[in-house]
């Protein structure tokens, strides 16, 4: 039992080099895909819940420190400082704001375009490593006496189709959850859009 993960490690090299180069190309992409859907997942915790309009007022209260949660806490005490700093200066504070949510913007949608190029390169590099093993096994088989064609044919198909369904199994879930992630950007982007709303026209109203 103390060597059963030394082996089960070893199992998964000797699979991984049936499949050759192709294979550890697709290992490391699926690394990259799930180090990018949970950094995303992350930053994408859009907080304290209910309206903007609410919880822009719960951060305004003086003397009051209110418990952040999550993206949209954050960016809403740096909306609000922006609108602090630029009283006096500007008639209109929508660019401070906006400066002081951009880092935000940019940060939710942060390997977006990683996620979606995997989700899309994955077959392909599957079906690539498909061709390339049954190239091989057809070479073997030139070679290969009338006894032995048999287990060439199948061991081959066998190793030429495992990079096809590991291409598949790392772009299944990286184009759902990626999907998935993107619905929630899209409703943080329209929340920071409408903290910029609120606290510009709040600012027009009090000058």
């Amino acid at each position: 039992m103390m060597f059963a993960p030394l082996e089960s490690i070893k199992e998964f090299i000797e699979l991984m080099n049936s499949g050759e180069t192709i294979m550890w190309v697709l290992f490391v992409l699926n690394l990259m895909l799930w180090y990018g859907l949970g950094y995303r997942y992350a930053a994408l915790t859009r907080g304290t819940a209910g309206s903007v309009r609410h919880l822009l007022d719960k951060h305004e209260i003086n003397g009051e420190k209110q418990p952040i949660r999550g993206m949209l806490d954050y960016a809403v005490i740096d909306a609000i400082s922006a609108k602090n700093e630029a009283n006096g200066i500007l008639q209109d504070c929508r660019d401070y704001v906006y400066d002081a949510l951009f880092p935000y913007y940019m940060e939710i949608g942060k390997y977006s375009i990683l996620i979606r190029t995997i989700a899309l390169l994955a077959p392909l590099v599957g079906l690539l490593g498909t061709v390339t093993g049954m190239i091989e096994t057809f070479d073997a088989l030139q070679t290969s006496s009338m006894y032995s064609q048999s287990n060439s044919i199948s061991g081959g198909i066998s190793k030429a189709l495992l990079a096809t369904e590991l291409g598949l199994m790392v772009a299944v879930p990286g184009l759902i959850l990626g999907k998935i992630l993107d619905r929630k950007e899209e409703r943080l982007e329209l929340d920071f859009e409408q903290v910029t709303k609120i606290l510009s026209t709040k600012d027009s109203h009090e000058m």
